[in-house]
């Protein structure tokens, strides 16, 4: 159960947590693996990429005041592969509506509109890496309350500067960076 104090804070895994997309001559040497010999979590095997996540970023998502909710396309397999690999406990999970017309380039992301409906008012993060100006601008128009929505480099995924920001902006509501 979600308490009704702290923000909420979305996250999605491909790109935030799972990086992806950079060429050789961004990343040399390739992305780092996490845990040879490591016992892999249920359904971990069929996404050879869940050793690119960091189990180091779970006990510092757990460290943020903030309710973590699985905002991703992994729905509730996120809790059954990536939350063991964290050491996260389960975490409630955003069903999704079928994609429409209306999303797409350029247009709000299809997961903003129902991020706002979940957040129901109450003060959020969302880490992705696909948001952009019109998310923010629909979620300034449409949500009453505090809201950072925080575009994270899937070509690196979450890195010591989006923990700062997140920290930051979780305990005073101040953003950084520019982000709103």
């Amino acid at each position: 159960m979600i308490g009704p104090r702290l923000p909420l804070l979305f996250l999605d895994v491909d790109g935030p947590l799972i990086p992806f997309g950079a060429s050789p001559q961004q990343l040399p040497g390739g992305y780092p693996t996490y845990g040879p010999g490591r016992r892999q979590p249920r359904g971990a095997g069929s996404n050879p990429l869940i050793s690119r996540i960091d189990p180091a970023h779970g006990p510092r998502l757990s460290a943020l005041p903030c309710a973590l909710v699985w905002a991703t396309t992994w729905m509730s397999d996120a809790n059954d592969c990536v939350a063991p690999w964290l050491g996260l406990p389960e975490l409630p999970v955003v069903s999704w509506p079928e994609p429409s017309d209306e999303d797409g380039a350029g247009r709000v992301h299809w997961k903003t509109r129902v991020l706002v409906d979940w957040a129901a008012g109450r003060p959020f993060a969302w880490v992705d890496d696909e948001i952009t100006d019109a998310d923010r601008t629909f979620v300034a128009a449409h949500h009453p309350g505090r809201a950072l929505l925080h575009h994270v480099d899937a070509r690196r995924g979450l890195v010591e500067a989006d923990f700062a920001t997140l920290g930051q902006w979780l305990r005073t509501g101040v953003p950084a960076r520019g982000d709103h």
